[in-house]
Parts: C-alpha cells; structure tokens; sequence
C-alpha cells in the first residue's frame, strides 16, 4: 500500500494496542519511573500480558546499560586498567541503572588459555587470578550487593566476531546449549541474574519460522530456552529478531516481525521476553532517516519490526542494545524519539554501551572511563525506573579521572542491507 496509507494504518494499531494493553487487559501496580518505591522485592521476574512482572505481581521496568567486553580477546569488562571494577558498578547505580547487560562468548567461559588482558591489578587487585566462571561471579556477587540486576548476553561463540547463526563448526549448538544450562544451574538461586539473552544478533541465514533446524532462529531458541528452564525455571528466556523477513532488511538482532504468526513456544509461556536491537542513523544511513517524514515515520518502523508485540498484549520486548554516537543532528532525533517512545509505552531497554570505545556508537562514558557524558545521560535519565532489589551498600561517586589508557574496542553493529 501507499506509504501514507501504511503508515495511517500502523499508527492505527499502536492507538488500538495501546488501548488493548491499558484499558482491556488488567495488569498489576506498575512502579513509577523515577519515583522511589517502597515495595522492593526480591525473587524470579515473570511475564504477564506484555509486561514484566516481579515475584510480588508488580509491573516492572528494566532500565539499564550493557557493559561489553568478556566477549572481546580481553575477556573482562572494559575499563578494569583504568578504573577499579567496584567504582565503575558504583557509577552505573549512581547514573540512574537498575540492570547491567553482560555480553560473553562461549570460549570466555572455559577456554583455559582465555585469560584477562585487561585489569590493572594494582587498581583491582581482589580480581587477581579470576578468569571466566569465577570473575563473572565476582561481577554478580558485586551487582547483588548494589541492587542491580544481571541479564547474561552470550554475544558470539568465540571472541574473534559476531557470528550469522548460534552455532559454527567449532562451537554447534550442543556446546551452546550446555554452556547455558551450566549457567543455570551455576546460578538457580541467585535472582540477581534475571535472563539468558540465548545469542547476539541472529543474521544472515536466520531465518524465522521457516522450519530449517539449521537456520530457523526461532525453533532454535526453543530448544535453549527449554533446557535453560529445565535447570533452572525461574530465569526469563530473552529471544532477539534476526536480520530479515520475508524479504524485509532491518537491523542484525532487530526484525521480529514472524513472531506474530511465528511465536516462541516455550514449556514455561511466562518466561518469554522478545529483545529488538534498532540503531541510529550514525550506524548505518537506513533509508527512513532520510524519508520526508522523519522522524514521524518511526512508530511505524518499529511498530512493524518489534513494538507490536508488547503492545499486543503478546509478550514483553527488551530493547537491548540500542546507542547513539552523539545527540545532534539526525542521531540525535532519532535517539530522543526513541527514548520517548520507550517511555510511553514501558518497554525494558539496556542501552548500548556504557563504554566509551564502541566503534559505531561511542558510550555513555568519555574517553577517560570517569566521566559521563551528561547529554546523553539526561536523554536516557528521562526513563529510568527504581532498582529491584535493596542495595547493601551505598555507592560512592567516582574519584577524579585518570588518564585513558588502551582498552578493547566492541565491533560494530552492521545493519541489514
């Protein structure tokens, strides 16, 4: 149809589902972002209607960040030869975070020879000797204690590069599998870990609902997402999109649109959380950030790629990754929009990146790895929900900043072509 007209159309759906979701369905007490809640609890998340739920039936959001670099060569988190790993969870809390997204490779978890490159002992000298396993418990054990919650990405299969499917010839799906029911029952137990993000950005030969066993992302999915339940029911299952769709490009990790017809079919339907990845123009020059009416043609992409789902009443979308390089020009109406979108409409996100090296988006941080960058910051201080869990202790702002040092940098994120 006519641009126009499909666009009149989709917008029709959101103002349709909108109403679906907050005048049809009845949910729980949702927190209020921003507002201080009284009502923390702690225990498993669930999913009800489009929303997230937590074990007291109460709405909640996930406003967080993704802290890269257990999936690089450098197998740590960046940052660590610069700042003390303790400050920099302190600095995520105090900057308004209630969940950190750790992105790994299946070779960080047991590859004896995948040792840290990165941390500077003298400034982290309790990470001395920790590397895989036991240096992302120390990592959760210090989220725990702040109140922030864990979503656990496995990024790729080795650390060279993202890969198309879940599996190569070195790492099959076997591997991938039981690296993440090792996971859940390392961590049935411990709600500070909220989900299993099953693999990054599906792309390529991905394919959803076509039935291939080789390629079908979303069959694959359902046989991780089962076992993970098996050994440990309480984790939600967090499924990204793929590249295309019948045809249709978008962003690698961001198409969902066959999950409508298709949808993820879980043994516990309540553990299912879909996760978009969608980026500015800065990451590649799509051809909608070029239209006559942008930036008014976006609830319309994202109404057709990801947002119908939540706003369906389906099941709740992550927006896991998602960044911009700066908070000018197109980049920057593109990342306000979104933000309000997001906002609107309660979606979860974890923003892409909080470290300053990402090689198509920058981060949240500056270069010196100390100071945030308050622009962008005060876009996504916008939407921020309260943490989850009652901090143990109190954080401590960031000491002055040393001068920056060379750290691992994340690979960009391609688009659809």
């Amino acid at each position: 149809m006519p641009h126009s007209f499909r666009s009149l159309f989709l917008l029709s759906i959101l103002l349709l589902s909108t109403l679906m979701t907050t005048c049809a369905v009845p949910l729980p007490r949702s927190r209020q972002p921003g507002k201080p809640d009284t009502r923390i609890a702690g225990g498993p998340l669930s999913t009800y209607k489009g929303q997230i739920a937590d074990a007291s039936g109460q709405v909640v959001h996930l406003t967080g960040i993704n802290w890269f670099g257990m999936e690089t060569g450098y197998f740590v988190p960046g940052g660590l030869d610069t700042r003390n790993w303790q400050q920099m969870l302190d600095q995520i809390v105090l900057a308004g975070f209630n969940t950190i997204r750790f992105p790994f490779s299946s070779q960080f978890l047991d590859d004896p020879m995948a040792l840290p490159q990165g941390i500077n002992y003298n400034i982290n000298p309790d990470l001395k000797g920790l590397h895989g396993l036991s240096l992302l418990d120390k990592l959760i054990a210090g989220a725990r204690a702040r109140g922030l919650k864990v979503i656990l990405d496995r990024h790729r299969p080795t650390a060279s590069d993202q890969t198309a499917l879940w599996y190569t010839a070195q790492v099959p799906e076997s591997r991938w599998i039981a690296d993440w029911v090792m996971l859940a029952k390392h961590y049935r137990g411990n709600d500070t870990i909220i989900g299993a993000d099953l693999h990054g950005e599906p792309h390529g030969p991905a394919c959803w609902g076509c039935g291939d066993p080789k390629n079908d992302w979303r069959l694959a999915s359902e046989r991780a997402g089962d076992a993970i339940l098996k050994a440990n029911p309480n984790w939600l299952i967090i499924v990204e999109g793929i590249e295309q769709y019948k045809g249709g490009l978008y962003w690698w990790g961001g198409n969902l649109q066959g999950a409508g017809k298709y949808p993820v079919r879980l043994s516990k339907p309540d553990k299912l959380v879909y996760s978009a990845h969608d980026y500015g123009p800065d990451v590649y020059p799509q051809a909608w950030f070029h239209a006559a009416d942008f930036p008014q043609n976006l609830i319309s992409i994202w109404m057709q790629h990801w947002a119908y789902l939540q706003l369906s009443g389906q099941a709740p979308v992550l927006v896991g990754e998602f960044g911009a390089s700066s908070v000018s020009k197109t980049e920057g109406i593109w990342l306000r929009n979104i933000m309000a979108f997001l906002k609107a409409h309660g979606f979860s996100y974890t923003y892409w990146a909080w470290n300053p090296d990402s090689a198509d988006t920058g981060g949240l941080l500056l270069p010196n790895w100390t100071t945030v960058d308050q622009q962008k910051l005060n876009i996504l201080a916008t939407y921020q929900a309260p943490l989850l869990d009652i901090p143990k202790i109190k954080p401590k702002p960031p000491l002055k900043p040393r001068p920056p040092l060379p750290t691992p940098t994340e690979t960009a994120h391609p688009a659809g072509r």
